[in-house]
This record gives structure tokens, C-alpha cells and sequence, in this order.
């Protein structure tokens, strides 16, 4: 993409970026591996449709299914910069640094023990994850599913099914939630 020398303009612009500071701009293309942002205040890129970019990820708390769920070409957007990409000659941006995170949200109104309501939104080998509430899913692995161990998830529940479970632990770093079927069920040991 080539070095200062060849775009002086754009790589002093973002090189007098700083992390966390937020940059307007309007959203440009929509491809499958990120959004491409045209910003307020910077100078066009030489090859992409926008200096600003924000992969997937970034979009959203939520897991989304694809960028047009989130955003559309033309939409005005605010986001954080977290860094200069050398490479691409981009400014990598988030959208989802400005929202509040609905995990934390959760977290605080959640403790270790209490019991949920949830229903099994996917089966994988080692357990199943359960929806607790809008866009907040967790992990009950394979021995928490039942007292007596059983050899797959398909044994135990189906995705659909409404469960009561557990939680076992909740992770604000790594936004991980570990519940539990075992107890659930009956009263504590």
C-alpha cells in the first residue's frame, strides 16, 4: 500500500490518531469481512472506498449474522479508533466500543448460583449453549447436563428446549458464561 512517502497526507491523518478517540464518518461499502467508513475529518484513501474500518466483530455486542443487520451504506456512524493498520493504510474502528455491553449488564444483575431460565440454541460435542436472555448465551458442558453422565447432548435435549439452569461462573473478561443442569433440577446437594 506503500509507506509515508507515497501518501503523506493520509499517514500523518492517521498517525495523529489516538486509541479510544471516537471519528464520525458514513458508511461506504458493506463487504463480508467488514464495513468501510468514509470519515468526517480525513483524507480519502488512494484504493478502499474509506480510511475507516470495522470488521465484523466490532459491529456489534451481539452475534450477528451478517454487517446489514447493524448497519447501511449511507448510515452516519460514530465509533472508537483502536488502531492505525500500517498495512491496509486504515484507521480500524468499533462501533460496538460505543454501546454499552449488554455481558457486563448481565453481570451485574447476575450472581454464581442463581437459577435461570434458558432455552438450547446449539449442540456441540463437548455440552450445549443455552440463551439466558437476549443476546447473552452460555456453556453447560457435556457432565453438567445430567447427574449420571451420558454420551451426547442429543441423549439429554434438543436446541429449543427450555431449561432451567445453574450458573457456575461468569467471566467479565473473556464475556464467558458456565452454567450447570445438574443441581437444577433438584435442590442443592
Amino acid at each position: 500500500m506503500g509507506g509515508p512517502d507515497e501518501n503523506p497526507e493520509l499517514w500523518a491523518f492517521l498517525e495523529s490518531l489516538h486509541c479510544g478517540e471516537i471519528l464520525s464518518g458514513t458508511v461506504t461499502a458493506i463487504e463480508r469481512f467488514g464495513v468501510f467508513v468514509a470519515l468526517d475529518d480525513g483524507p480519502d484513501h488512494p484504493v478502499f472506498p474509506g480510511v475507516g474500518f470495522i470488521t465484523i466483530p466490532e459491529l456489534s455486542w451481539l452475534p450477528i449474522e451478517a454487517a446489514f443487520d447493524v448497519v447501511q451504506v449511507g448510515r452516519r456512524v460514530s465509533a472508537e479508533f483502536l488502531q492505525f493498520d500500517t498495512w491496509n493504510l486504515e484507521a480500524r474502528l468499533s462501533l460496538r466500543a460505543t454501546q454499552p455491553d449488554p455481558f457486563q449488564a448481565f453481570a451485574d444483575g447476575t450472581a454464581v448460583g442463581q437459577k435461570l431460565r434458558g432455552r438450547v440454541t446449539k449442540l456441540v460435542p463437548f455440552g450445549v449453549f443455552v440463551q439466558v436472555t437476549h443476546g447473552i448465551e452460555g456453556l453447560v458442558h457435556l457432565r453438567e447436563l445430567t447427574p449420571t453422565p451420558v454420551a451426547s447432548p442429543s441423549d439429554v435435549v434438543q436446541v429449543g428446549d427450555d431449561v432451567t439452569v445453574v450458573v457456575t461462573e461468569i467471566d467479565r473478561e473473556r464475556r464467558r458464561l458456565v452454567l450447570s443442569r445438574r443441581h437444577s433440577s433438584s435442590e442443592h446437594r
